[in-house]
């Protein structure tokens, strides 16, 4: 009782000091208009597609927790050995196998599939959660991305990894390295004689799609990818030379988990980036400095696009998480009147990733325009307010000032800059508005007077 007191008696003096909800003035009816911008020619993304969808579960078998790993399993899986990339205390490994019947020894290759009926290939995509309470399963929550997809001619696999959440630090490495163990089962399940998915997969047109620490994780992934060992202990060999083509990072984290202590490389895959306002988890935009950091080579297909859509929250991206994006008893309060319908932000998830992978796994160019300016697909988008940027493999930079402390020259060749009458002049990191956290680029801060 006491404790029940103590909290009531926090939440009202929290609530106290809150402050009225204060929206910005919502300009889409205008913007989303198209006043200029001439609509796409293409298909809307976010109709249901012309296969009939069939469900499967691949699994361990022998799942304490989860009846469908358990008692459901149409394709069996070996359990694989995480030891190298999670430290946990023996009070903690001893709980959690208390709990799940197993540690990090015998990690379980769990996995929910979508995918269309027909003789296929068809492009995969994978999609895994983030952090979560670890009884309230977060694999389920991709549902309505996995029907959709499925039937516009993808396999979808949502990834269960529920044993790496709860009290768990610095595991993002084991979150990335264990999709690579997924798509080491799927070229079993590919080449099954008598499987059900064989012939339907398309192992050289793949996307990783991640939530939260889960869309960290793709870009880990999908670095490991091109590694031979392990970063971190080079005795460790790493499953690798998988298909990656494409990664969707949605409200994801961004360095958790820094390989050999430095940021995340990713190259040559094309990125996609979604990110709400009213985020109550991951507060600032972090994935941007992981959406600066993919370098794409000249010559090659592969784009990276970033789009904020306003009043969007952390949870509403997975059916299970919902809008309370830090518990039941949050001490941020979350104003969720100003939310979106989880409905809308769910709808703007089906447009941009089913646009994305349309035009990365599948070649339709006619959808880039719509990943660099939202106004040419306004129909297919609920009424909002979004801020997108984009780049191509043609993009050259005059000048980043990541490279330089010269504030008259810039990147390219022959390139100087020139200021006059300014009153401020200077080359600075960019803030976040999370505490005193950057986006680890620079930029140059200008002032004048009037």
């Amino acid at each position: 009782m006491l404790a029940l007191a103590l909290a009531l008696a926090l939440a009202l003096a929290l609530a106290a000091c809150a402050q009225p909800l204060r929206l910005a003035p919502d300009d889409s009816d205008v913007v989303l208009a198209r006043a200029g911008v001439a609509p796409l020619a293409a298909p809307d993304p976010t109709l249901r597609g012309p296969h009939a969808v069939r469900t499967l579960v691949y699994g361990s078998g022998t799942d304490r927790r989860r009846r469908a790993f358990r008692d459901s399993v149409t394709l069996r899986t070996a359990s694989v050995d995480a030891t190298p990339f999670v430290s946990m205390e023996p009070g903690m490994a001893a709980s959690r196998r208390k709990y799940w019947g197993f540690d990090a020894k015998a990690f379980p290759v769990n996995g929910r599939v979508w995918y269309p009926e027909g003789p296929g290939p068809f492009p995969l995509v994978l999609v895994v959660h983030g952090n979560h309470d670890p009884e309230d399963f977060s694999d389920p929550g991709y549902a309505y991305l996995g029907e959709h997809l499925a039937s516009r001619g993808f396999v979808l696999a949502s990834v269960d990894e529920n044993f790496l959440n709860g009290g768990l630090r610095n595991e993002n490495d084991a979150r990335g390295w264990m999709l690579l163990q997924h798509l080491a089962a799927w070229r079993r399940f590919a080449d099954s004689v008598d499987g059900p998915l064989r012939g339907r997969v398309d192992l050289g047109r793949i996307a990783l799609m991640g939530h939260s620490r889960g869309g960290e994780a793709v870009a880990v992934a999908a670095a490991f990818n091109r590694l031979a060992r392990y970063p971190d202990d080079a005795t460790v060999t790493l499953p690798n030379g998988f298909g990656i083509r494409a990664l969707v990072a949605i409200a994801p984290v961004d360095g958790q988990y820094r390989p050999a202590g430095q940021p995340t490389p990713v190259s040559d895959v094309s990125y996609l980036l979604l990110h709400g306002s009213h985020d109550g988890d991951v507060s600032s935009f972090n994935g941007l400095r992981q959406w600066q950091r993919v370098r794409l080579t000249p010559g090659t297909p592969h784009v990276k696009s970033a789009v904020w859509m306003y009043r969007a929250n952390h949870g509403q991206w997975n059916t299970v998480w919902g809008n309370r994006d830090n518990g039941r008893l949050s001490a941020r309060f979350l104003a969720l009147d100003a939310l979106v319908p989880a409905e809308d932000q769910r709808r703007m998830a089906r447009a941009f990733v089913g646009a994305f992978l349309e035009a990365t796994l599948r070649g339709r160019r006619e959808y880039l325009p719509f990943l660099r300016d939202h106004r040419q697909g306004a129909a297919w988008l609920p009424r909002a307010m979004y801020h997108t940027a984009y780049a191509d493999a043609s993009v050259r930079a005059l000048a980043t000032f990541d490279t330089t402390i010269d504030a008259t020259r810039g990147d390219a060749p022959g390139v100087t800059l020139a200021g006059d009458s300014l009153s401020t002049w200077k080359l600075a990191e960019l803030p976040m508005r999370w505490r005193d956290q950057t986006y680890r680029t620079w930029g140059a801060w200008l002032g004048w007077n009037n």
